[in-house]
C-alpha cells in the first residue's frame, strides 16, 4: 500500500449524526470554496474549477486551476486535511481514521510534489482562513505568474 492509499473499509458510524454528516459532506463547492471563488471573481480572476491541471495525474482534481498562470488552489477542510490549528481526531474508531487523516495528508503531499514537477504552483487554503485574504494570496500569485507559463 503506498501512503496515501484509502486504510480499508470504513468502520460503522458512531451514531446516525455522525453518519449524516459523513453522507452530507461534498467534494466540491462547499462554503469556505464559493467564498473563496466569490472574492476571487469579484476581482476579475477567472479559473476552472475542479478541474485536472494539464500535464498531471488526472485522479488529482484542484478545487481552482488558473492555466495561464499554471497555479492549482486547493481549499482544505481542516478536520479532513489535518489542519494543525484545528485538528481534533475523533474518539470513537480512532485507529482508522487516524490512518485515514494520515494518507489524506500523504496524498496531499504527493499531489503538491507531482504538480511542482509538472511546473505547477500549488497554493493551499484552510477552511478557516478569510475569504479576502486566502484571495490576497492566490491573486497576488496568479497576477505574478500570468504569462510567464503558456497554456499547454
Amino acid at each position: 500500500m503506498s501512503a496515501w492509499e484509502e486504510p480499508g473499509p470504513a468502520p460503522p458510524a458512531s451514531n446516525s449524526a455522525v453518519a449524516g454528516i459523513m453522507r452530507r459532506t461534498g467534494r466540491k463547492d462547499t462554503r469556505p470554496e464559493l467564498a473563496l471563488r466569490r472574492e476571487l471573481h469579484r476581482r476579475g480572476l477567472r479559473y476552472l474549477v475542479d478541474a485536472t491541471p494539464p500535464g498531471t495525474n488526472r485522479r488529482r482534481r484542484a478545487d481552482l486551476v488558473f492555466r495561464g498562470a499554471r497555479v492549482a488552489v486547493f481549499v482544505d477542510g481542516c478536520f479532513w486535511h489535518s489542519c494543525p490549528l484545528h485538528v481534533h481526531p475523533p474518539k470513537a474508531n480512532a485507529g482508522w481514521w487516524r490512518v485515514k487523516l494520515a494518507s489524506i495528508t500523504a496524498r496531499d503531499r504527493d499531489t503538491d510534489a507531482a504538480l511542482a514537477a509538472a511546473g505547477w504552483h500549488v497554493v493551499r487554503v484552510w477552511e478557516h482562513e478569510r475569504p479576502v485574504a486566502a484571495a490576497d494570496r492566490v491573486h497576488g500569485l496568479v497576477h505574478a505568474r500570468r504569462g510567464r507559463h503558456r497554456r499547454p
